[in-house]
Parts: structure tokens; sequence; C-alpha cells
């Protein structure tokens, strides 16, 4: 709770910041000297609470989600010995990296590959793939829910989240500033709004939204390697290694859908321009930073 408090505290002043410094540049008189009439005070509240309001509900349904698009069936009751030893295992992982035990399921797939999901640190879900079951051994297994357990006790669900509300609300603020702009200072539509406001906000909004998507995988990545290091921590530097050169032996497995890939303990494959989409970086890159010591 602390985290969100003070990221949201941060992200006010922010909002504050931006606003103190439209009125020093004087950006508000430049705007109303060419015809466009636009408070951007209000337009920037708007779009944070468009933007953190989206990410927060996609958040808060993260778990449901899961259970739901993935099929991820909950060991509330283990029956087979593997089914017992995961939740054996997350339940003294959880408590090394001193978070709540988190609900432990399995999702129908070929592809070994695991995630973790939810609002909060001390009500989390783990699901790990019935692929990773079949393609890992126990060690490695280990290993990948060490790593998952690091991205909940780090606060990674929520981190991402509220960058994605701060990326989305600039996305939507600069979005409906440059249609404004276009609309009254191109068109000079001087009533409401012309067909060119609708159109060029469209446009901006989805080349912006590239712009944002690249910055959010930049930040996953980036935690990528610190679940690394706190899957080694948790299973041991060796099993986590294993892990990651099992992964390479299975042809790099595909993302998770959707928010679920920037959680998921493998990501795909991606050169050039499509590397900056990719919220995991390459195998190889992860496997070397731990031989050098993390």
């Amino acid at each position: 709770m602390m985290r969100i408090l003070l990221f949201l505290a941060t992200n006010a002043a922010i909002l504050v910041l931006v606003s103190i410094v439209f009125q020093v540049l004087g950006i508000e008189s430049v705007l109303a000297q060419n015809g466009v009439d636009l408070n951007l005070q209000a337009l920037l509240i708007m779009s944070a609470v468009i933007g953190f309001g989206g990410s927060f509900i996609s958040l808060a349904m993260s778990k449901f989600m899961a259970k739901r698009s993935m099929g991820v069936q909950i060991l509330e009751h283990p029956q087979t010995p593997t089914e017992r030893w995961l939740v054996e295992t997350v339940r003294r992982q959880s408590k090394q990296a001193g978070i709540g035990m988190p609900e432990v399921g399995i999702f129908q797939s070929p592809d070994p590959n695991a995630f973790a999901t939810g609002m909060r640190r001390n009500d989390a879900l783990v699901a790990v793939s019935t692929g990773l079951l079949q393609h890992m051994g126990r060690d490695e297994v280990e290993a990948v829910l060490g790593h998952e357990i690091t991205h909940v006790s780090n606060g990674d669900m929520v981190t991402l989240g509220l960058i994605q509300g701060v990326v989305n609300t600039f996305v939507i603020f600069l979005s409906r500033v440059i249609g404004h702009v276009v609309d009254r200072v191109v068109f000079k539509t001087e009533r409401g709004y012309g067909p060119a406001y609708y159109i060029t906000s469209i446009i901006a909004q989805m080349l912006l939204s590239l712009l944002a998507t690249m910055i959010v995988m930049w930040f996953s990545r980036r935690r990528e390697y610190k679940a690394d290091i706190g899957g080694a921590e948790l299973a041991g530097r060796n099993k986590m290694i294993g892990a990651l050169q099992a992964l390479q032996r299975a042809h790099q497995p595909k993302d998770l859908p959707g928010e679920f890939a920037a959680f998921g303990i493998a990501g795909g494959l991606g050169a050039g321009l499509k590397a900056l989409f990719l919220s995991h970086p390459p195998l190889e890159e992860r496997i070397r930073a731990l031989k050098a010591g993390g």
C-alpha cells in the first residue's frame, strides 16, 4: 500500500509540475493567440483519470482474467506429488521473500512458461504451464518459481501498472492537444470539433502509444534481470541459470497473452525495432548477467 501511495503522490507532483511549466512557458496564452481554446489543466486531470483508471482496473482484474482467459486451475487441494511439491515450494519461497502465500495454479500450454499477477503482494497468483512441468526438472522449476515470487515481492505488477498509468495519461493528453492545434490552427475550425480533431487525435494517439509501449517494455526488461537475481537467491544461482538454459533448449517459447507477458519467465524473439517491444531481454543476455554475478 505504501508503494502505491508514494507512487501516486509522485505522479500527482508530476502533474502539478507540468501545469506549472505550462504557466511559466505561457503555452496556454500561445494556444489562445492561435485560436486554440483549450483548458490544459482540465485536460491533464481528465487524462490522468482515464489513464490511471484503465491501468488500475486492469490490475485489479488481473487474477480473475488470468483464471478465466488462460484456464488456470488453482491447486486448492493438491492431489499428485508434483502438485503438492509445487504448493510447498511456493509456500517456502514466499516465506523467505516475506510475502503472503500466493494462490498456485497450473494452465494448459505446451510451451514452458510461468507468470505471476495480482494487485497486492500478499494476495497474488503464481501459475506454471503444463509444458514447464514436462520440459524441466524440479531444480529448474524451483528457480522459475523463485523468479515469479520475486516479481511478487518486488511489487512488479503494481509498479508496471502505475508506469502504464503515467504513460497512458500523457498519450491521451498530448494526442488531444495535437488534435486541438491541428483543428483550430490548420483547419480553422471555430466552434466545436471538426473532423480534423478526431482524425488527428486518433493518429497521434496511435503513434504515441507505440512510444509509450517501448517505455513500459524497457522497464519490464529491467525488472526481469532483478527477478532472475531474486530467483537465484531463493533457489540457487546454478538452478536459475539451468532454468534459463532449459528455456533456450525449448526453442524460445512464445510470449504469454496480453498483460501477462511482462510477468512470464520467458519472452519471444525479436531483433532490430521489434526488440524494443519485447517484455523480456534475450535469454542469452540474462544467462550472461547471472554468470557474471547478477
